[in-house]
């Protein structure tokens, strides 16, 4: 086969002809040529391969060293046809570019269409070493330097790769030039280096540039000329241009100092972040997590607040949290291995973000359990509405049911917020909270709300509602506001609960606004215990020992002791 044969003994030209243009479309390589020049080369390198196709196939078919070659038939090799059919077939898409570019409005003579020149071998190796010499070669002098934006594109980064390696240009044993300012002579300080790490000094220029700004200034934010990039900054005299030069967080120079620190020390990809999670962390995060949860558990448990007026480390009280947790670590090596100062600074587990993502879990994981050792049985409903301090208005609802051991338990479940306390709203809320936790209406075997009409109303109350869709959900008023309300009626039939009242009333008024009168109060009443334990009409005890502090007083005072009395 012509082609294959011509391929073997030579390297393909068309895959330079590829290479080549490459180069032109990434900016390397031969950036002056237009589109058209090179349709024009491709075609000249085609007709080179169809010669030698030619001269490949013309020697293939002699022989050498016979005086007589065989004739060769045209039928005998039909591929021969074909590979120059292929070449003649490609040469007419190079053609027929040429002519579509003509369209296009440019011309060309017969003597530049049918002239070939040489093969042009392919140069990328040749400029790749010519750069890197340039590389090499870069002047550090930031008065002599040429903008990174007159580089190719993609020769940016390598360019400042080159000036970082380099340095900003600071010239501390230089000796630099007085100049007259203002009918003082001024230079150059080179103890600004020391404060201004980006601070350059051109010797040939007498005049001072930013680095970072040189390097990653976005012209297009900023097309303003900048002294420190382009002229020079000469005005010794003024020390606050260099700090005004930084300004604020949003300005130019603290947006290229970024990118460079980000360019000097790239981040990790979110793959080696999640690689570098070794089982050694993960462990240890798992104990700080475990520590955490048993503080919280604690406080939830024991319904204490969580945080304090002031959590800053100068505080004296963190609150309940942060003291318990300091508390353990001070006690427990294994905690203070894992918690507060020696944890990660980005995952103490101390926030008031994280504290309430924690309860919230915890709160999770409770009604979990409930909802578990209910098992789908059936169950009571009990609520009841109030405000806030805030105000709003808020819904607490338990469950009363029989668990799996046959007792009757209460269990709270939610304390919802509602826009009002009317009976439609209520039982929209109960059932949000039912659908939330899997449970169903059809399941509630009970009701227990307070005596309000929105609550027991007949008509329309939610009493009614809910027994309209479980008809076995009976009512039961609140035994707790039953007897509350007996008590208040009974007390006002009665004239001495009526007067009993009314005095411990305005005793309370009299005594309960002064703290000397409570504290005379107190004294008697121990002179009265003390007369008592003389007479032998009380005994004396634990409870009575600690009833008061006042009685201990007033004992030691007439050397008394317990025990020791009789």
């Amino acid at each position: 086969m012509v082609w294959a044969r011509a391929t073997k003994t030579s390297p393909p030209v068309h895959s330079g002809i590829i290479r080549r243009n490459n180069d032109v479309k990434r900016g390397r390589g031969r950036p002056n040529l237009t589109w058209e020049e090179a349709v024009k080369r491709d075609l000249r390198d085609w007709n080179i391969v169809r010669e030698a196709s030619k001269a490949n196939k013309t020697a293939s078919v002699s022989t050498p060293n016979g005086p007589n070659p065989p004739p060769v038939q045209a039928d005998n090799n039909p591929q021969d046809d074909d590979d120059d059919v292929e070449v003649e077939t490609v040469e007419s898409n190079l053609q027929l570019a040429l002519v579509l570019a003509d369209e296009d409005g440019h011309t060309h003579t017969e003597e530049q269409r049918g002239h070939p020149s040489p093969i042009i071998e392919d140069e990328s190796i040749d400029e790749e070493v010519e750069f890197e010499a340039d590389l090499a070669a870069l002047e550090h002098d930031p008065g002599k330097r040429i903008p990174i934006s007159r580089y190719d594109p993609n020769d940016h980064d390598r360019v400042r790769c080159r000036y970082i390696e380099l340095g900003p240009c600071q010239p501390k044993n230089h000796d630099f030039k007085f100049r007259d300012i203002g009918g003082y002579r001024r230079r150059f300080c080179p103890a600004w280096f020391k404060e201004f790490k980006w601070l350059e000094y051109s010797v040939d220029k007498d005049a001072a540039f930013c680095f970072v700004c040189y390097l990653f200034k976005d012209k297009t934010k900023c097309p303003s000329i900048d002294t420190f990039v382009e002229e020079g900054f000469r005005n010794w005299n003024l020390k606050s241009r260099l700090t005004r030069h930084i300004g604020a967080i949003t300005s130019a120079h603290t947006e290229a100092e970024e990118k460079f620190n980000m360019f000097t020390t790239p981040k990790a990809s979110i793959r080696e972040s999640i690689a570098s999670n070794t089982t050694l962390y993960k462990t240890l995060y798992k104990r700080h997590l475990t520590w955490s949860l048993e503080c919280l558990r604690f406080l939830l448990r024991q319904g204490l607040a969580f945080r304090g007026h002031d959590e800053s480390e100068e505080s004296l009280n963190k609150g309940n949290f942060l003291e318990l947790l300091n508390w353990l670590a001070g006690n427990f090596e294994e905690v203070n291995m894992v918690v507060l100062k020696n944890a990660p600074q980005n995952c103490k587990m101390t926030s008031p973000d994280i504290q309430h993502e924690l309860i919230n879990c915890c709160g999770q994981e409770t009604t979990k359990l409930v909802t578990e050792d209910l098992d789908g049985d059936y169950f009571a409903i009990l609520a009841d509405e109030s405000s806030d301090v805030y105000p709003n208005e808020q819904l607490a609802i338990c469950l009363r049911y029989v668990d799996k051991k046959g007792r009757a338990v209460v269990r709270f479940l939610v304390l919802a917020h509602v826009e009002d306390t009317t009976s439609l709203t209520l039982k929209s809320a109960i059932e949000k909270m039912l659908i939330k936790y899997n449970l169903s209406l059809s399941m509630v075997r009970g009701q227990g709300y307070d005596g309000a009409s929105n609550m027991k109303g007949n008509a329309n109350g939610l009493k009614k509602l809910i027994m309209d869709e479980s008809p076995y959900a009976y009512y039961v008023h609140c035994f707790a506001h039953q007897l509350q309300l007996t008590l208040v009626a009974i007390a006002k039939e009665s004239g001495d609960c009526t007067w009993f009242f009314q005095q411990l009333t305005y005793l309370l008024n009299v005594l309960g606004l002064s703290c000397k009168k409570i504290r005379m109060l107190r004294i008697a009443q121990a002179e009265e215990l003390i007369d008592a334990l003389d007479l032998q009409e009380l005994e004396t005890g634990a409870a009575v020992q600690g009833s008061s502090a006042e009685l201990t007083e007033k004992k030691r005072k007439h050397g008394l002791v317990y025990g020791n009395r009789k």
